[in-house]
């Protein structure tokens, strides 16, 4: 028996992460409860979030035995160009909130690994900057279209001119999702130094100086504002959208366009009509609807119809690699991650991110080679059953657990 010698600091504790519940618990513990809640919660009473997950919790996988799987491969093709792993980076918000790298350490680790790379109109850092900090990357912006079109108009042309090749978006924002977490923790834009919070970041010094040492947060691509998150969404993105508006896109961009927040096969449908090379199955994380549809149940549904007619990408829920080859078996071509990759940012910036793709790499191979699958191309859905529509949640149980990312 050896005595081992101990590890300490930042470093030491990202390592010992064997999953990405492992980063959530570092990043609870190193971020105020108002940057945390941002990234973990949900809206209302979190019934979506929690199916989400249920989702991936309630199926079976059905591997195949001797076979030869001494190299399992991830890469695969979105879009038209090889990713080195069958996940990307998705579009998140204030990211520089969580920690000061924000959009750059998510874009700079995705180029590192060799995948997508997702930067919301609702970033901290702008279009032009995230190119120049990710200049062999392969970035994709996502659109909020605005009430003015000619500011859409001009964030397109930016990213189109920054070498961006995909255009991203979201449609199910008519108006801003009710976050209960968000309006108790009094989150607004910028963050206001309440005597809570002041509290609150006592405990986490590292963040207190991250924060105050950095550049004052704003949404880099938008006019600076003052007020909440809601409000921002309800005083300026679009509640008449129409899918004639897909139209309108599809003649303004000539990359990839892909449509995410589409939570129904008719949608699905449309959206393809329209001009889309690409949907997302998406309920934005649970954040704006509760009870949404779950997008794991609708992905054989879609996958049956319009497979091969379009790239079809899923997300909410993925906190592992074995939920990333479910996804892909049941008829995703690609999937992305948001939580899982801001948990790894508040754990420790751009290692933290750098950690996140780590684990989910490996657990998505070690999950394939277990399956008796080793290409991308061979997972299909007599690999996986779905054990139930959805495993309810009593209250009682619901608050004994942990908030699901």
């Amino acid at each position: 028996m050896q005595f081992k010698k101990p590890q300490l600091g930042p470093a030491a504790k990202l390592k010992r992460a064997s999953t990405v519940w492992d980063l959530r618990d570092l990043a609870k513990r190193r971020t105020p409860k108002a940057a945390f809640d941002y990234t973990d919660g949900a809206a209302e009473a979190e019934i979506t979030l929690r199916r989400a997950r249920e989702a991936f919790e309630q199926l079976e996988f059905r591997p195949g035995v001797l076979r030869n799987v001494s190299s399992v491969d991830l890469t695969t093709s979105v879009l038209g160009r090889e990713s080195a792993l069958p996940f990307g980076i998705a579009p998140t918000g204030f990211t520089r909130m969580m920690q000061s790298e924000g959009e750059y350490a998510g874009s700079q680790a995705a180029a590192a690994a060799g995948i997508p790379y997702t930067l919301s109109t609702m970033g901290t850092a702008s279009i032009e900057d995230v190119a120049a900090e990710a200049p062999d990357g392969r970035n994709w912006f996502q659109l909020y279209l605005w009430t003015d079109r000619d500011k859409s108009l001009e964030l397109i042309n930016r990213a189109a001119a920054a070498g961006f090749d995909t255009l991203m978006v979201t449609v199910d924002t008519a108006v801003a999702g009710e976050r209960l977490r968000d309006v108790r923790n009094g989150m607004t834009i910028p963050p206001a130094l309440t005597v809570r919070t002041v509290l609150d970041a006592s405990y986490r010094p590292a963040w207190w100086f991250n924060f105050l040492t950095h550049e004052p947060l704003s949404f880099a691509t938008l006019n600076r504002y003052s007020g909440t998150v809601a409000d921002l969404i309800n005083s300026m993105f679009d509640p008449t959208l129409t899918f004639d508006d897909l139209a309108w896109l599809r003649r303004v961009w000539k990359g990839n366009l892909v449509v995410k927040g589409i939570q129904t096969l008719e949608d699905a449908r449309r959206a393809v009509d329209h001009g889309a090379d690409g949907i997302v199955l998406s309920n934005h994380g649970g954040r704006q609807l509760d009870r949404a549809p779950i997008p794991l149940h609708l992905l054989p549904v879609v996958a049956a119809e319009l497979k091969g007619k379009t790239s079809i990408i899923l997300d909410t829920g993925i906190m592992s690699g074995g939920d990333i080859v479910a996804a892909l078996a049941l008829g995703a071509d690609f999937t992305l991650i948001g939580r899982a990759y801001l948990y790894g940012l508040m754990a420790g910036g751009r290692a933290g991110v750098d950690r996140t793709i780590q684990i989910l790499s490996s657990q998505a191979a070690r999950t394939m080679a277990l399956m008796g699958v080793d290409r991308i191309a061979d997972l299909t859905p007599d690999h996986v059953r779905l054990l139930s529509a959805y495993s309810p949640v009593t209250a009682a149980a619901a608050e004994q657990q942990p908030v699901l990312g």
